[in-house]
């Protein structure tokens, strides 16, 4: 099954009670539910049930909001590199705010040492890494990435990042359209990245013209994008349209609901 684009973004537009909150009060719950993750302690034994709580809750969100569980897998596999690159080496270093260490009893090659310490605060880091990319999903894929970017520019974010953001989200899909066009040509002429019986040297080259050319695309596209904008009047006063609309109940009942959580796994747990 192949998955697009467009198909995760389709994520969005379904109709839940999740969906229909406002923007600006899951922005600011996801922010939260951030801040309150990175601020828990390096290592503390209820790091763990804290995380889990905390964990728990956004599952029922994403179960409440009726998301395709495969393609909340996917974007969590899509950011989870970026995460366990750092947190892999944490068992074989010795950080400074440790005052003493006790090592594992194993015989590692290229004289390297695992601590218990280590380990125990690179499990942390990727209970608290899991919990982030849970709540970013979750806001990503009930709202729409305008009425992210709508909702960011009310909470006060500086409108050239909010027309920055807007011209992104609007040329993402773009880009994304031709890249599907250069691989389809690429299977065409029998191009395929795994095939052992081509040099691999060779094969690195044709994705470095890949993305090369997508560059090349995306600087062409940029320029005739902005002349399109001068000739429709654009200026340094240009801002993105907001539709402004008052909280609902359920907006605080939410919000609360969210507080709770968090004061529950910081004080009972």
């Amino acid at each position: 099954m192949e998955i697009t684009l467009t198909d995760i973004e389709n994520e969005a537009y379904k109709n839940s009670p999740v969906h229909r909150l406002d923007g600006r009060v899951k922005l600011l719950t996801v922010i939260i539910i951030i801040l309150f993750t990175v601020s828990l302690p390096r290592v503390h034994e209820n790091n763990m049930m804290r995380l889990a709580f905390v964990e728990a809750y956004l599952i029922a969100l994403m179960i409440l909001s009726k998301l395709n569980p495969v393609y909340v897998i996917v974007r969590f596999l899509v950011v989870l590199p970026f995460g366990l690159g750092m947190i892999v080496v944490q068992p074989f270093v010795r950080q400074p705010f440790f005052d003493s260490f006790t090592e594992y009893p194993l015989d590692l090659p290229l004289g390297l040492t695992m601590t218990y310490e280590g380990l125990a605060f690179g499990i942390t880091l990727l209970a608290k890494f899991i919990v982030c990319i849970s709540a970013i999903i979750l806001l990503s894929s009930t709202t729409k990435m305008h009425d992210i970017v709508g909702s960011a520019r009310q909470l006060g974010i500086p409108k050239e990042i909010a027309v920055l953001l807007t011209m992104m989200v609007r040329y993402l899909f773009l880009f994304w359209s031709v890249l599907k066009r250069i691989r389809t040509a690429q299977k065409c002429r029998l191009f395929n990245i795994w095939n052992r019986n081509v040099r691999r040297m060779w094969i690195l080259e044709q994705i470095g013209y890949t993305i090369s050319s997508i560059f090349i695309m995306a600087y062409e596209q940029g320029e005739r994008t902005y002349i399109s904008m001068l000739c429709r009047g654009y200026g340094q006063n240009g801002d993105i349209q907001i539709r402004k609309k008052d909280l609902k109940i359920s907006d605080m009942l939410f919000s609360g609901t969210t507080l709770a959580v968090l004061v529950v796994s910081y004080f009972l747990i």
